[in-house]
Formats: C-alpha cells, structure tokens, sequence
C-alpha cells in the first residue's frame, strides 16, 4: 500500500520538474556505512519516479518527487538546455520505473537505467541504488547511493533509501544522521522523514518492505 500512495504521489512531481534542474554540486557524503562499501549517508527505501535530465551529458539535474499530501520541498536550479530529446529520455525512463514497480524485475531495470546514459543523474543513480539493494547485493547498491549524492547533496529522497540501507546493515546510528539530514532539507514533516523515522522505531532486525 506504501508502494501504491508514494507511486501516485511522484507521478505529479514528474510532471512538476521537466522544465528546471539544479545545478552541479561537490561531492558530499556522510562518515561511517556498512554492508560493503565507503561511508556516506542518504536514503534507502522505494525508489522516486522523478523528473529526468533537461541539460547536457549528466550535469546532475535533479528533482525528487513529491509524494501523496507532501510539498516538493527541494528547489530546482536552472541550468544548460540539452539537445537531448526529453521526450524519448522521459519514456524511457518511465518503462524503467514500470519494470520496478509493475514487473519487480530489478536486474532488467538496472539495464534499462544504464542505458539511458544519464548515471549521475541523481533519480537514475537513486533507482539503481535501490534495485540493487533489492537484489541484495549492498557493495554495489552503496556506490550508487554515493553517486546519487555526489550529484546532488541534498537529494532528500537520496538520504532517504540510503538511511533504509544502513538500517539494514545494522547502522542505525548513521541512519539516525541521515535522519537528521533530511530534517535540515525538507523539516520534519516530509514524507522522507516521517517514512525513516517510522523504520528507525522499529526494532532491530525488523524486515522493511519498502
């Protein structure tokens, strides 16, 4: 049911932020992260059916979605305008989204979001991320996470599915601080928040569906 409201809720955003994207930022990443990999912080968890690039080669334009009763809380930067026909990247990048959500093929959306060709776009280096912590391989699933944020540091939905990852390999302390940097993003009353909050409350070991 989660899966069903946060798919309703991005599907307005998409349409929101086809015509913006936010500029590049420096690498950012938080200390510590287990299963695999260098530390780092963001959000695991659903992944987001965003906007997708409208500038050249991958310059990080980023938008996450806004979900059901929430406000998009992360403004966009305009930047370059790509001679990349939006239209075939965005259909694309909706058969991947279905071959997640509809399909739970994760290894062939893995494939259908490298070739679009646009893997430090934040959503696409985000829904990599999350289909490979699906397929439980966590090492991998780790590099995207990182890559989403080196992207865009304040990619909430990010810090988000990376805060599940670290919940999942036991590092509830980081998730915590992931926890916070979501507050200093979107407040405390975004659905990113309430959404790792509620999993940080369960008890330890807990399997998350999401």
């Amino acid at each position: 049911m989660i899966k069903g409201v946060l798919k309703l809720g991005t599907l307005a955003t998409f349409l929101m932020a086809l015509s913006t994207a936010p500029s590049p930022t420096p690498a950012f990443a938080a200390g510590g992260g287990g299963g695999g990999g260098g530390g780092g912080g963001g959000g695991g968890g659903d992944p987001s059916y965003s906007a997708y690039p409208t500038s050249s080669p991958p310059s990080s334009p980023s938008a996450y979605p806004k979900r059901s009763g929430t406000k998009a809380t992360h403004k966009l930067k305009k930047t370059k305008q790509s001679s990349l026909d939006d239209s075939t990247f965005g259909q694309a990048y909706r058969a991947a989204y279905a071959t997640i959500y509809d399909r739970n093929d994760y290894a062939a959306a893995i494939e259908q979001l490298k070739a679009l060709g646009h893997d430090d776009h934040p959503n696409v280096a985000n829904l990599i991320g999350y289909s490979y912590r699906k397929l439980g391989d966590y090492k991998l699933s780790q590099v995207w996470y990182e890559r989403a944020l080196k992207a865009d540091p304040s990619h909430v939905l990010t810090w988000q599915y990376y805060g599940l990852w670290q919940i999942e390999q036991g590092n509830r302390d980081q998730a915590q601080y992931h926890l916070s940097r979501i507050a200093a993003i979107c407040g405390i009353d975004c659905e990113e928040y309430r959404s790792l909050a509620a999993a940080l409350e369960k008890p330890p070991g807990t399997g998350l569906v999401y």
